[in-house]
C-alpha cells in the first residue's frame, strides 16, 4: 500500500492509529516505509504492525459451590474460597525492541509498542539534542538494508548529514526509563536555556493563551476517552499535547513506555514544525520523573501535568527550567510543585 501526506496533514490521533493508518484496528497499525521532506514528503510504503496481542489467561475468582457441602476442587486456592477459572482469551500490549539511528550511527535501543515509530525516533533525537537544531529531512526503516530483515524494528533519522556526529550508544534502554546514565541537570542546563516565565491567568511573553490550572486539571478526562490500547489491555501509558486555552488534546501518543509516549508526541510536533511548543501543555498518565521533565523542557512546553506524583529530580529540573509542574491531576484537582 502506498500513501502520501504533507506536514500538518497527518492524523494526530497517534493513540488510535499509526502515522498513516487508514483503519482503526488495535490488532494492526501501519509501519511507514519512508518519510522524506521536500516535494516527495510522505511517499510511503506501509505494512501492518501489531500493538495488541492475544493470550490465554486464568483468572482467580470467588468459588461458588453448587451445594453447601461441596468439597474443595483442585483449582481452589487456600481457604479464601477462590479458584482459578479455565483458560480464557485476554489482550496484552505488545513490547518490542527498536533501534534508533541518526544517519548511520546507532544512538539508542528502546523497548516500545509498535506504531508511530518514526515520531518516536525523531522525538528521541530531538529531546536528546542530537539534531543540533537541524531539520529532519528523512525518516525510514532500516536505511542499511531491507526493512523486513529487521522486522521493522530499526528506524533511521536523517538531517542530510547536517547534524553533529552522534556518539554511538551500545547499551539498551528499557520501556521504563529513557535517560538512565544520560544527561544530568547540569549538563542539560548547558544545552537548554530557561523557558520564558509564564504568569498564571495572563498570556505569556510570546502572546500565547493563559495557563488555567483548572483546565489543566481536567485534561485527563479528555485523553482517557482516546486511549484504545489502554482500553484493550490496561497496560499502556499515554502522553498528550494539549491546548492551554481550552485543554483540548491536540496530539495523543500511547506506548508501553511513558517516555516513549512523550517522544511520539514531541516527534510529531517536530515533523510538523511546531517546536518549541510554547502554546501547548504536556499531560502524562504516569508519575513525573526526571526524564519527562527534561523532555518537556527540551520541547519548550508551557507546563507539564501528570496523573502521578513528581520526583525530587523532576521538580529540581522544572525549577531550573522555569517549567510549571503539577502532579496528582485527578478528578479535577492537582498538586502544583513549580
Amino acid at each position: 500500500m502506498t500513501a502520501s501526506f504533507a506536514p500538518g496533514q497527518v492524523p494526530h490521533e497517534l493513540s488510535s492509529s499509526g502515522t498513516l493508518e487508514v483503519r482503526d484496528e488495535l490488532s494492526s497499525s501501519w509501519a511507514v516505509g519512508s518519510v522524506a521532506s521536500g516535494p516527495t514528503f510522505g511517499q510511503a510504503v506501509v505494512m501492518a504492525r501489531g500493538r495488541v496481542d492475544k493470550v490465554l489467561v486464568r483468572r482467580l475468582v470467588p468459588h461458588e459451590p453448587a451445594t453447601p457441602h461441596e468439597p474443595a476442587t483442585p483449582n481452589d486456592i487456600g481457604s479464601g474460597g477462590k479458584e482459578f477459572t479455565g483458560r480464557t482469551p485476554d489482550q496484552v500490549v505488545v513490547e518490542e525492541p527498536m533501534e534508533i539511528r541518526l544517519e548511520d550511527t546507532l544512538v539508542a535501543t528502546t523497548m516500545r509498542t509498535p506504531g508511530n515509530d518514526f515520531e518516536l525516533a525523531v522525538g528521541y533525537c530531538y529531546t536528546e539534542g542530537l539534531l543540533g537544531g537541524e531539520a529532519v529531512v528523512d525518516v525510514r526503516y532500516c536505511a542499511l538494508g531491507a526493512a523486513s530483515a529487521s522486522a521493522w524494528n530499526v528506524v533511521t533519522v536523517s538531517t542530510g548529514g547536517r547534524s553533529p556526529e552522534p556518539t554511538p550508544r551500545l547499551t539498551a534502554g528499557t520501556s521504563a526509563c529513557g535517560w538512565c546514565g544520560s544527561d544530568s541537570i547540569d549538563a542539560l542546563s548547558t544545552r537548554l536555556s530557561p523557558l520564558p516565565e509564564r504568569l498564571d491567568d495572563s498570556p505569556d511573553s510570546l502572546g500565547g493563551d493563559p495557563l488555567d490550572w483548572q483546565i489543566a486539571a481536567a485534561v485527563g478526562d479528555a485523553v482517557s476517552a482516546r486511549q484504545p490500547i489502554f482500553d484493550a489491555t490496561g497496560g499502556s501509558h499515554a502522553a498528550a499535547a494539549f491546548s492551554l486555552g481550552d485543554g483540548t488534546p491536540q496530539i495523543i501518543g500511547e506506548d508501553v513506555g511513558r517516555h516513549n509516549a512523550v517522544d511520539k508526541v514531541i516527534g510529531r510536533l517536530c515533523l510538523d514544525g511546531q517546536l518549541p511548543a510554547a502554546g501547548l501543555g504536556l499531560w502524562v498518565s504516569s508519575r513525573l520523573g526526571y526524564e519527562i521533565a527534561a523532555k518537556a523542557w527540551a520541547a519548550g512546553f508551557a507546563a507539564v501535568i501528570a496523573v502521578g506524583p513528581a520526583s525530587s529530580l523532576a521538580i529540581e529540573t522544572a525549577t531550573r527550567a522555569n517549567l510549571p509542574l503539577a502532579g496528582f491531576a485527578r478528578n479535577g484537582t492537582l498538586v502544583r510543585y513549580v
